[in-house]
């Protein structure tokens, strides 16, 4: 602590990123990033981006990029707001629509940037606990509130609400606003956005980090009624009036003009994610249902910190959340049908070794 910090400083506490080592022949399966490059579209598009231009600012409204994603989800551009990374697009709603009088609901296992950002907008919240199966129950969200955020799927447990659920949570809270968090709907979720053109109250949040593989480039988004879209822009204008450089901005683009690319790596992702679970199985672990690109799983008579030190050893990186009801679960994100091979040679050799 210094004596220069302002008292903010001292109060908080940060978001911890997943761990990003350099470990000779390491098998990266800790922070959920796609285990394939982004389409070869979007390394042509970055690198004729990359001119003289550069000395230019960007174009502070990411016009073409608003249009491209709005022409995609069938919705105006103008309800269409751009940020660098869904985390900073996050930060604005938290600031911006989520901080009332009444609480902030949110699930007790969820994602950890969520309290991160009520601490630091000191919005008031109160979390609701999932049930013995984690899930999440509508029934529970029943109560007075300022507004709600939930991730569909959530995370780190990887289990989806129906849409018919979403519309039921937006239609009982009409005068509070509802934030879902899409980063893994994608991997075979059902997707909020088309609840926006008859709920006012209703703001999707989206990310080209996970099933674009643009984490890299930081490129996030949200999709409201025009009302909740202005009151980010307000944000950002008071904060940073260029969030997305140009690359970043002609990179997202093409990724969405790329729908070969992005349907053909989704179903590869899928469906190694769906062997991985069978492998799991067949080895006695307990797997939550996933419809993200991780899976969440535990194995009797095993600590979660233990084997995941165990599979370090071994090169292997996943991610142990210490913390209770999950501190036996490890988080493993999909990666290529050969990462996957690795994680369970090494699980055999740590299995035979107990």
């Amino acid at each position: 602590m210094s004596k220069f910090w302002s008292p903010i400083v001292a109060s908080l506490h940060p978001y911890v990123a997943g761990e990003q080592p350099v470990i000779a022949n390491l098998v990266k399966l800790n922070t959920n990033e796609n285990p394939w490059g982004p389409s070869p579209r979007v390394v042509e598009a970055i690198k004729d981006a990359a001119t003289d231009d550069l000395r230019l600012y960007p174009d502070p409204s990411a016009k073409k990029l608003r249009e491209t994603i709005a022409a995609y989800h069938g919705v105006s551009p103008d309800e269409v707001f751009v940020g660098n990374g869904s985390d900073e697009v996050l930060a604005f709603i938290f600031a911006g629509l989520l901080k009332h009088e009444k609480p902030l609901l949110y699930p007790d296992i969820t994602y950890s940037f969520y309290p991160t950002y009520s601490r630091f907008f000191d919005v008031k919240t109160t979390t609701v606990p999932l049930d013995d199966n984690f899930q999440i129950r509508l029934e529970d969200y029943e109560g007075e509130c300022g507004a709600i955020i939930l991730p569909n799927p959530n995370a780190p447990t990887g289990i989806g609400l129906p849409l018919a659920d979403i519309k039921k949570l937006v239609s009982s809270h009409a005068d509070q606003v509802v934030a879902i968090d899409e980063a893994y709907i994608d991997f075979g979720g059902e997707t909020a956005v088309p609840l926006v053109r008859d709920h006012d109250n209703l703001i999707v949040i989206r990310t080209f980090s996970k099933s674009r593989s643009l984490a890299g480039m930081r490129v996030g988004y949200a999709i409201a009624q025009r009302p909740l879209i202005d009151a980010l822009e307000r944000l950002k204008d008071s904060f940073n009036s260029y969030p997305l450089d140009r690359l970043a901005q002609v990179a997202a683009v093409a990724s969405i003009e790329d729908v070969v690319w992005f349907m053909d790596h989704r179903q590869k992702l899928i469906d190694n994610r769906q062997r991985l679970e069978q492998a799991l199985r067949e080895r006695g672990f307990d797997i939550l249902p996933s419809q993200a690109n991780f899976i969440f799983a535990r194995k009797p008579g095993w600590t979660g910190k233990d084997l995941s030190l165990a599979l370090r050893e071994r090169a292997i990186l996943v991610r142990h959340f210490d913390k209770p009801r999950i501190s036996d679960f490890l988080r493993i994100s999909i990666g290529t049908e050969e990462q996957c091979q690795a994680l369970i040679s090494a699980l055999d050799q740590v299995l035979a070794s107990a």
